[in-house]
């Protein structure tokens, strides 16, 4: 009894000095430079977003913010490597939509726990797809190519950079949700498979706004809908999915997301949070994330980031269980 009652009392010194260590630790921070992990090489996109914010939040917390790129392995060797890092607001990292929603269900192995590794910082952006068609194809709207693709004596197609990736599934949560049947041709790479629409080769697809958007403007691609909730600024005359085809509620989109270590204190993800509020809220940065073909979103607190990603993982995960690729790759 009285051992039992010695430890407990240990236990609750333990907790209560761990809880008083936090806030002090995080008032000293930053002392050093922090980095920040992307999952994808220099000039990417997201890189080129990681690198405007970074600078000022270098500027706001006076340390160098330093930007690592770590890409392969589906973005997962980022995560993983940020899951492996010390919780002292240091290391930070960005994921997106595949690492944290779709790969736990569709790789065999994940080196990191979605749930138990990372805690959110701010989710800023949205990544829209734009569901293009080669112009020759007899269709001007969704539930045009929707009634061609019922109608059509062979089966439409449309091409991926390959099975598993956000645009496979967003296809397929079309077909899923409007019962069409287009055959999957899958690419080794988005330039790939967006080339043989133009060529002819392949019906359409759901592709990234940086890839389309020159070859919409050139008249070589004809865009029907985006797939996020909202219009995209960059083509503001097409229709987002769940209007075009009168479908409230469709948006198949990937998303950015800034991460920390999961024991990280929480005085210091809160700092950051606030941080990254206040910089994606410039009108300059809205105005870059416009011009990259992304949707800034104004992110939830950290509670409901990490309500908003389960959903996201509970939508991907059934969809790739539902289409057999569950622990495929």
């Amino acid at each position: 009894m009285i051992d039992i009652t010695l430890r407990n009392v240990t236990l609750a010194c333990a907790a209560s000095l761990a809880l008083l260590a936090g806030p002090a630790a995080a008032q000293s921070w930053p002392t050093k430079t922090v980095s920040i992990i992307v999952p994808l090489a220099p000039g990417t996109g997201m890189d080129t977003l990681v690198r405007l914010y970074a600078e000022r939040l270098s500027q706001s917390l006076g340390k160098p913010v330093i930007v690592e790129n770590r890409p392969g392995a589906a973005l997962m060797l980022g995560a993983t490597a940020l899951a492996k890092s010390a919780p002292d607001g240091y290391t930070l990292g960005v994921s997106t939509s595949s690492a944290m929603a779709i790969n736990p269900t569709l790789y065999k192995q994940v080196n990191y726990d979605v749930e138990k590794d990372f805690v959110p910082v701010s989710l800023y952006v949205k990544s829209p797809f734009i569901l293009v068609i080669n112009p020759a194809l007899a269709a001007r709207s969704v539930p045009e190519l929707i009634k061609l693709a019922k109608e059509s004596a062979t089966p439409l197609s449309y091409s991926t950079p390959g099975a598993g990736t956000a645009q496979h599934l967003s296809a397929e949560f079309m077909k899923q949700k409007f019962g069409v049947n287009i055959t999957h041709v899958p690419y080794k790479s988005s330039p790939q498979s967006v080339a043989d629409i133009v060529a002819g080769h392949v019906s359409m697809a759901f592709v990234e706004a940086g890839l389309s958007l020159p070859l919409i403007r050139e008249g070589k691609l004809r865009a029907l809908a985006v797939s996020s909730s909202t219009r995209l600024p960059t083509l503001p005359d097409t229709l987002p999915f769940a209007e075009a085809a009168s479908s409230p509620g469709f948006e198949a989109v990937s998303w950015h997301v800034l991460l920390a270590p999961a024991a990280t204190p929480r005085d210091i993800v809160d700092r950051l949070h606030e941080e990254m509020k206040r910089i994606l809220a410039a009108p300059d940065i809205q105005q870059r994330i416009a011009n990259l073909g992304l949707l800034a979103h104004p992110t939830p607190s950290v509670d409901g980031v990490n309500q908003y990603m389960r959903a996201e993982r509970e939508k991907w995960g059934t969809l790739v269980r539902s289409l057999g690729l569950a622990g495929s790759q």
